[in-house]
């Protein structure tokens, strides 16, 4: 009996051996790992599992590069790891990591350009975006097309603003050739400058064409454009100016303010959006030459001089109704 006993302990211990290594083995694996909050992780081009490891380990997400390649390789199969900006949850284990990384779930980051947002403040928001690398003048006004548009973490800021500046060349390009016949404008370049007008002057999207067409009335008839945007536009260069323009403000002399010269402004006021681009370039056929608020966020239109001066007084009125002045 005696020696039946120690011909079992070898046995007993061997197994309480394995229980102990496949505890360590697999609980290492699928156990929460030592990351404390979300955290981006990046996997370069080309990169090894090795090199991977190496990286997560130095990065806190994993305890031990090693134990993480070994039993990877033992338990993960083959699949290949992909190149790009992952989200790794916090807590996550080291299986999970891999299955992130072998996956598609990238990390994908955006910056956006909202229709009518200067250039000054494109400039801003790039500046701003701590994943973009160098340093960029301001844009050419008008030469950014507003949209959302997905970036690299450690892309440089210039190379995103040229892909910008050749998306608003394409579609500018694009929808030049789709103009009407007889437009006030006949160069592309006017026509972006009409339309960030257009862009400034209405946010209702069912008022583009008709501002597009009043304003071409007026650049056809050789009115005034009075636009008071373009009053605003070098005082700051497209920023809100916080507060009402003053009367020196409207009667100077420069290559923007359209009460004191005929026809457009030398370059855009802002950078257009692709509606007000469109309505440029096919303008409401309309008689309208005037426009005042009416209260709701849009605006009446009129033909004559009368009508209008009717529309401002009932704006006026309705202003001191609300307290305005």
């Amino acid at each position: 009996m005696l020696g039946s006993r120690w011909g079992r302990a070898p046995l007993v211990v061997a197994g309480a051996l394995l229980l102990v290594i496949g505890t360590w083995f697999f609980g290492g694996w699928y156990s929460a790992g030592p990351l404390a909050k979300n955290t981006a992780f990046v996997v370069p081009e080309k990169a090894s599992l090795a090199g991977v490891a190496d990286k997560l380990q130095a990065e806190g997400a994993i305890s031990s590069a090693s134990a993480f390649k070994l039993r990877a390789r033992i338990l993960a199969g083959g699949a290949p790891i992909k190149a790009g900006e992952f989200l790794l949850p916090k807590g996550a284990s080291p299986a999970r990591i891999l299955r992130i990384i072998q996956g598609d779930e990238v990390l994908r980051r955006f910056v956006t350009v909202p229709e009518g947002m200067p250039s000054i403040m494109v400039y801003d928001r790039l500046m701003a975006q701590g994943n973009l690398t160098g340093s960029i003048d301001v844009p050419a006004e008008g030469s950014i097309l507003p949209d959302t548009y997905e970036i690299g973490k450690g892309e440089s800021r210039q190379a995103v603003v040229l892909r910008m500046q050749a998306a608003m060349q394409r579609t500018l390009a694009e929808l030049w050739e789709k103009r009407a016949k007889d437009i006030a404008v006949s160069t592309p370049e006017a026509a972006l400058t009409l339309a960030s007008i257009v862009e400034k002057e209405t946010g209702k999207p069912d008022e583009r064409r008709i501002v597009a067409g009043l304003y071409s009335n007026r650049l056809k008839q050789g009115i005034p454009l009075q636009a008071d945007p373009t009053i605003i536009y070098p005082v700051t260069k497209g920023k809100p100016l916080g507060r009402r323009i003053r009367q020196s403000e409207i009667q100077a002399v420069n290559d923007y303010n359209t009460y004191s010269m005929i026809g457009l402004p030398k370059g855009p006021i802002t950078n257009p959006g692709r509606a007000s681009i469109e309505a440029a370039l096919n303008p409401a056929q309309t008689n309208a030459l005037y426009m005042v608020a009416d209260g709701t966020g849009g605006h009446v239109f009129a033909a004559t001089l009368q009508e209008h001066n009717a529309n401002v007084e009932k704006w006026y009125t309705l202003r001191k109704a609300r307290g305005d002045f």
